[in-house]
């Protein structure tokens, strides 16, 4: 594996945990600033939302710049964003700080992709990407549990700078050990959008997009959830979420090796299961043992979705790497920002309790779209081979 790679993944590892450090701390930052949690929960929203419009259209903007000097830009704009969330006297200086913020975060994850794939053969490419993104699920082992624990005993700013700090490391890393890669060519957006016109793409987006939306449904208040159907105390919600992420760290590696040797049939079988795990989520999960049981369950299959949409949405457009990584980045972020949002809907409507099955019926129509992508797949690689025949 190439130690480029991992530089990538510490930072990645920083990002991770600034986007999801939100969620342990909801109940902190609402009693602070002095508003619900669900309008907390938009800090989720608007982050991700961030990324999904900012990702394509800023890929686009620095596609000419030299891949090194564009993420140690990013990085350091990063560490700088981190500093003004912390520092934010307002419930609204904070959802502004996090917007730009994620700006940052969009352009590292799909110009850092791309650069990732190039150092190794098609054959490894998903191993590749499930160790990049293996820092995100580092961060909810490490990195979204320590911010939670920091949040709740120093104040929940302590998080944001922690973060900063993580993030000024990251980027002495990349500074010495990312190559000095080559630009990208400038790619107009009209280009990106028309992409969006190969249907097995497109299929490959929307799987993303509802996929992972349905597991942030629930995921967005899984400390809430925790607290009130399971009956933790919110000392418990730290310790639960490094269980909860050992899961995920596991899952995405081990995702990254089956969509490497099984590319049709991972998706389908991931997203099946996790649809299985949250419908029955409610019911096991309120017992102590249930409770890690599911975490376990939970974190392994859902977060091995990372590498595995990853992957699915390359190969329907392998032609365009930087383009489809910033797609898929984007669909992801439009699952994270509409997942958040309607988990805060099921929590003021229906009760805490409901989020994970409303999360489980969603993640089953992604499981539902992409085996019709495997279906329609086989008969297009078996016309390809056709052609190719003597």
């Amino acid at each position: 594996m190439p130690i480029a790679v991992f530089a990538l993944s510490l930072s990645m590892f920083a990002i991770g945990t600034t986007e999801f450090v939100i969620v342990g701390l909801l109940p902190t930052i609402s009693s602070h600033l002095g508003v619900s949690v669900p309008t907390v929960g938009l800090l989720v929203t608007a982050y991700a939302l961030g990324i999904a419009i900012g990702g394509p259209l800023l890929t686009s903007l620095t596609g000419g710049l030299p891949r090194k000097r564009l993420l140690l830009t990013l990085m350091a704009l990063f560490v700088v964003g981190n500093v003004a969330s912390g520092l934010a006297p307002s419930f609204e200086f904070l959802l502004v700080a996090r917007i730009l913020t994620a700006f940052t975060h969009a352009v590292f994850a799909s110009a850092g992709v791309a650069l990732a794939v190039s150092l190794v053969s098609e054959k490894r490419q998903g191993r590749v990407i499930a160790a990049m993104f293996g820092g995100v699920t580092i961060a909810l082992v490490l990195g979204v549990p320590l911010g939670t624990f920091l949040g709740q005993h120093l104040g929940w700013r302590t998080a944001f700078y922690g973060v900063a700090i993580i993030g000024a490391v990251a980027l002495i890393v990349d500074a010495r050990l990312l190559p000095e890669a080559p630009a990208s060519s400038w790619v107009p957006m009209r280009r990106q959008l028309s992409l969006l016109a190969d249907p097995r793409l497109m299929l490959a987006l929307l799987t993303t997009v509802i996929g992972f939306g349905g597991q942030i449904v629930a995921y967005t208040y899984i400390a809430p959830f925790l607290e009130h159907v399971s009956g933790f105390g919110a000392g418990s919600i730290s310790p639960l979420l490094v269980v909860f992420g050992s899961a995920a760290a596991a899952g995405t590696f081990a995702g990254g090796h089956a969509i490497d040797r099984w590319p049709r049939a991972t998706p389908v079988l991931a997203l099946g299961l996790l649809a299985g795990v949250l419908g029955l989520a409610t019911l096991t999960a309120e017992s102590t043992i249930g409770a890690i049981a599911t975490l376990v369950a939970w974190g392994s299959v859902g977060f091995a979705l990372s590498p595995v949409l990853q992957h699915q949405a390359a190969r329907a457009a392998p032609h365009s790497p930087d383009i489809v990584s910033a797609l898929n980045i984007s669909a992801f972020n439009f699952g994270i920002a509409g997942g958040a949002l309607i988990g805060g809907r099921v929590v003021a409507g229906d009760g805490i309790h409901a989020v994970t099955w409303v999360g489980g019926l969603i993640v089953a129509a992604a499981a539902l779209l992409a085996a019709v992508g495997a279906l329609t797949a086989r008969p297009q690689a078996a016309a390809a081979a056709r052609s190719l025949s003597p």
